[in-house]
């Protein structure tokens, strides 16, 4: 029999996917309606939700790998969203029956490299400091260890705060009890009142709760008031003008718990092509329209590897190998050595490959025992660009 707390889990994992088609449908919000920068031709006619645009710029063995990641459902899970860009123009867009140009999607841990490039904003502007001690007032006690944290350990995932991303049984971990239980209310205040199990630096471990800190220090940053809804004003503000506006992300849709915080390691709702935006933002490394919006110091930060765990660096996936034991994230056995990609719950994904001017964004769900077939079917299509 399973336990009122467990059933209270599964529960809320049910109604989040139940809200999560909800907003699918929903319009932006994030920005009125305006000219946004163009990826290629093909973005300004709307696509049929069960009809892909002509694909005359792909040889026929090229389209036969990208049409796999929909045909083979059975392998990879339900793709429900397949766009490909090179040079910046979209050669390649298809939806699975009921969603298409308009849909807007759960990011899931994609949220987390929009969270790193907002707060690269703040670190460039001098409102935060990257080796400077983590602002967060609940590790100031003197002698309190998490007082060495620093911004960098945070986007490194080398903390040392004892946080468990999934449990076993998985409403034993810290992200179902964070999203769904006992911390929904203040997810920082949450992840903020967990010990330290190690130095910081020490060790990865990988954790949504490290990201809701994040989101938590650049709300304070932004404005000194507690309430719900300034520290919402002042975060959809601040993105707005920053990162959605600038870069045409005008679907970017970020989620807030009770206390106005973030909910930057796992949901926001975009469109695919909003995605695909943000991807080419990164693949022109922090440019937009011809104008740097962040620094070239703050895109190889990013895309360094981190101390402990060369296939993550700020807050984003590469391409490198992982420590013995750990479970592939992309394919360093076969693909460039400066791919990386922001990666999300269920299969989502922002791949981009600098050396190859290519950015693929596959949104859809897949299951735990799909991920290998996935990783492979996408490895194939990036290798063929």
């Amino acid at each position: 029999m399973m336990t009122k707390k467990a059933l209270v889990a599964s529960a809320a994992l049910v109604l989040l996917g139940s809200w999560t088609l909800s907003l699918a449908a929903a319009p932006g919000t994030m920005a009125p309606a305006a000219p946004v920068p163009k990826l290629g031709a093909s973005l300004d006619p709307a696509a049929a939700a069960d009809d892909p645009q002509p694909l005359p710029a792909l040889p026929a063995d090229l389209h036969a790998k990208a049409e796999a990641l929909f045909s083979e459902s059975e392998a990879v899970g339900q793709t429900r969203a397949l766009l490909v860009l090179r040079d910046g123009d979209l050669v390649y867009e298809r939806y699975a029956a009921g969603f298409g140009p308009d849909t807007k999607l759960i990011s899931w841990s994609m949220a987390k490299s929009i969270t790193a490039v907002l707060a690269g904003f703040m670190v460039a502007d001098g409102q935060l400091a990257l080796d400077g001690p983590a602002p967060v007032a609940a590790w100031q006690r003197s002698g309190d260890p998490r007082g060495a944290i620093t911004l960098r350990h945070l986007l490194h995932m080398s903390s040392g705060i004892e946080h468990v991303e999934n449990g076993d049984p998985i409403w034993e971990g810290d992200t179902v009890e964070m999203l769904f239980g006992a911390g929904a209310a203040d997810m920082a205040g949450f992840a903020e009142a967990k010990p330290a199990a190690a130095q910081p630096g020490e060790r990865f471990n990988y954790s949504s709760a490290t990201s809701v800190i994040l989101s938590d220090i650049l709300a304070d940053t932004l404005t000194p008031a507690q309430g719900a809804t300034a520290r919402r004003d002042a975060m959809r503000e601040y993105i707005r003008g920053r990162l959605a506006e600038p870069l045409g992300m005008t679907s970017l849709t970020p989620e807030f718990d009770a206390k106005g915080t973030m909910i930057g390691g796992s949901i926001m709702h975009a469109t695919a092509r909003d995605y695909a935006r943000f991807g080419e933002f990164l693949r022109n490394r922090g440019v937009a329209g011809g104008q740097r919006l962040l620094p070239e110091s703050w895109m190889r930060f990013m895309l360094s590897p981190s101390p402990n765990d060369a296939g993550y660096g700020g807050h984003i996936w590469l391409n490198r190998r992982r420590p013995p034991g750990a479970r592939a994230a992309l394919w360093p056995e076969r693909g460039p050595n400066d791919l990386f990609a922001c990666i999300g719950h269920q299969g989502q994904y922002i791949i981009v490959s600098p050396s190859q001017r290519v950015t693929i964004v596959r949104l859809g769900v897949t299951k735990e025992d799909q991920f290998p077939a996935l990783r492979q079917r996408l490895a194939d299509l990036q290798a063929a660009l």
